[in-house]
């Protein structure tokens, strides 16, 4: 989507209490940042929500990770909602998040330390399962 010109941002944590699934999501940071996507990082907040929306009426909120567990294995729940009230706390409330999270650059990405881009590339193998 954000390669045909969508606005597509993505807000996650910079610490996780399982390293693992930090290292996973890292593990697709540059195909997602070469695609147009735009990644905020948070800083000293676990940041545990899960919210979409969707031309500025179509939201979601709920517990499900990108994940293949949340998919599969684990009881996660999401709620639909169709109005612009919703969305637009949503949106607030994700901007303001933002304004405290750092924009992840895909030159500075690509340039991160060896054993980071190890960590990542080791881990992919076992994403299915964590």
């Amino acid at each position: 989507m954000a390669r045909r010109g969508v606005d597509v941002r993505l807000l996650l944590p910079d610490k996780s209490d399982s390293e693992s699934s930090i290292a996973v999501a890292h593990s697709h940071y540059s195909d997602l940042l070469e695609a147009g996507v735009k990644i905020y990082e948070t800083h000293d907040v676990v940041l545990h929500s899960k919210t979409l929306v969707i031309d500025g009426v179509w939201s979601a909120v709920g517990s499900s990770n990108f994940d293949h567990r949340s998919v599969i294995f684990n009881d996660e729940v999401d709620v639909v909602v169709l109005g612009t009230e919703t969305a637009t706390e949503l949106e607030a409330m994700f901007a303001d998040d933002q304004r405290d999270a750092t924009a992840i650059d895909l030159k500075a990405w690509k340039n991160r330390p060896l054993l980071q881009r190890l960590r990542e590339t080791l881990v992919i193998a076992w994403q299915k399962l964590l």
